[in-house]
C-alpha cells in the first residue's frame, strides 16, 4: 500500500467513473439539437440534389425509414434497446460515444 503506486481515496471508494441513471435537461437539449442538426443536412442535401435532378438511394432509404426530431417519441430520444438490461431499455447516455452515433430506430414493440 504504500510506495509510488498507492492508491487514492477515490479509489478506494468503489466506482470510479460514475455516470447518473438519466439525463439531465441540458444533455437532453443537446440531444435534440444534435438531432435536428441531422435532420437539417439531410434536406440540405436532398434540396440541393433535387435542384439538379439526381438522387442517392442511401438519402431515400434514410428519409423512408428514419424518423425526424418532432416525429421520435422521448422514449426513442434519449433511450435505447438493450437486450442485457431489465427492461430492455437504457439512457442514449450510457451508448460508447453517444454524441456521435445516431440511434434513432429500436425494435417494434420497445
Amino acid at each position: 500500500m504504500f510506495g509510488a503506486f498507492r492508491p487514492t481515496n477515490a479509489l478506494f471508494g468503489g466506482l470510479l467513473w460514475k455516470t447518473p441513471w438519466r439525463l439531465s435537461r441540458f444533455q437532453k437539449a443537446r440531444q435534440r439539437q444534435r438531432l435536428r442538426a441531422v435532420d437539417a443536412v439531410v434536406a440540405t442535401v436532398d434540396q440541393a440534389l433535387a435542384k439538379k435532378g439526381e438522387t442517392l438511394k442511401a438519402l431515400d432509404t434514410w428519409k423512408a425509414m428514419m424518423p425526424t426530431e418532432g416525429e421520435m417519441l422521448p422514449k426513442d430520444k434519449y433511450t435505447m434497446f438493450d437486450r442485457k438490461e431489465k427492461r430492455y431499455r437504457k439512457g442514449i447516455h450510457k451508448l460508447p460515444k453517444w454524441t456521435r452515433v445516431s440511434q434513432r430506430l429500436n425494435p417494434p414493440g420497445y
